[in-house]
C-alpha cells in the first residue's frame, strides 16, 4: 500500500495527468478491495476520494471538511505534488489541486525497517471546495477491541500489481486482532482472503458509519494482515491542523 517514489517536481503535472488517464482506462467491475464488495452501499462511499502523487502513485483519502482530505502520510511524504481525484456526474475524471499539505510530525518513513513508531497520517487542503455530493465523514475516537468487525474501504486494486482494477470503491469486513498485544496507536485487522492492496492507503476503516482509523500498511502481500492508524489518539493534531485552515472535522461520540 506504500506509494512509489515520486518523479522530480518538474515532472509532477504530466505524471498526474498520466495517472488520471490510467484511471479513466480502468477496467471492468471487480468483486472486492481484496475479498469484499463494490458500490455505493459500501460504508463511507460519499466521503472518500482518490489522492494522486506526482510519482504516479495512487492512494485513497477521506473527506473531513468541504476543502480538506485525510490520507496516509506516506502518500504525501517526499512527494512533489498531490491532487485529489474523483469522477463527476458524467463519469469524467476530475483533478483538484492542493493548496496546503500537513504531514503528521511523528511520521517516520523508515518505521517498518527500523521497527520504530510512526503516525502515518497527512492532511490535504484543496484549492477549491469539493462538490456538495461529498459529505465530510464522521470521525470516531473509539478504540476497537480484538474480535470486533470493522469495514476496510478504498479505491485500491483487487490483487497485487493489478493497476487496471484501481479506481472503484470497494469494502471488506475484517476482524480486529492483536498480534503484538493491544495498541493505543494502531489497529490490526484480518480476514481469510480479504485485506488492503495498492491504492487503499489513506482509505477509511469504519465502525458502522464512523471512521475510526486510516489504512496504512499490509503485511507481506495484498489481502494480508492490514494495519490502520487510530484517529482518537491523533484528534488534537487533526483538529489543530484544520483549525489553522479555518475549518473543522465532524467527530462522533465517543
Amino acid at each position: 500500500m506504500r506509494a512509489p517514489n515520486p518523479f522530480p517536481a518538474r515532472a509532477a503535472r504530466p505524471a498526474l495527468r498520466a495517472a488520471a488517464l490510467a484511471l479513466l482506462l480502468a477496467a471492468t467491475p471487480a468483486a472486492a478491495i481484496v475479498g469484499g464488495r463494490e458500490g455505493a452501499e459500501v460504508p463511507g462511499a460519499a466521503s472518500v476520494v482518490m489522492v494522486l502523487t506526482s510519482g504516479g502513485g495512487v492512494c485513497s483519502g477521506i473527506v473531513v471538511a468541504p476543502d480538506a482530505v485525510l490520507t496516509a502520510g506516506h502518500c504525501v511524504a517526499g512527494v512533489g505534488e498531490n491532487r485529489v481525484h474523483f469522477r463527476d456526474e458524467t463519469g469524467r475524471p476530475v483533478l483538484i489541486e492542493t493548496a496546503a499539505r500537513s504531514l503528521h510530525p511523528a511520521y517516520d518513513g523508515d518505521a517498518v525497517r527500523g521497527r520504530t513508531r510512526s503516525i502515518d497520517l497527512a492532511l490535504l487542503r484543496t484549492r477549491e471546495l469539493l462538490p456538495a455530493r461529498f459529505a465530510p465523514a464522521a470521525l470516531s475516537a473509539a478504540m476497537p477491541r480484538a474480535g470486533e468487525s470493522l469495514t476496510l474501504a478504498g479505491y485500491g486494486a483487487v490483487r497485487g500489481g493489478d493497476r487496471r482494477s484501481i479506481g472503484r470503491y470497494r469494502g471488506a469486513a475484517l476482524t480486529v486482532v492483536e498480534p503484538y498485544g493491544p495498541s493505543r496507536i494502531l489497529v490490526w485487522m484480518q480476514a481469510k482472503g480479504a485485506g488492503g492492496c495498492q491504492g487503499d492507503s489513506g482509505g477509511p476503516i469504519l465502525d458502522g458509519a464512523a471512521v475510526v482509523a486510516v489504512a496504512a500498511w499490509v503485511k507481506d502481500a495484498c489481502g494480508g494482515l492490514t494495519q490502520g492508524i487510530l484517529l482518537g489518539p491523533q484528534r488534537d493534531w487533526i483538529d489543530r491542523t484544520l483549525a489553522g485552515w479555518r475549518t473543522s472535522a465532524r467527530w462522533s461520540h465517543p
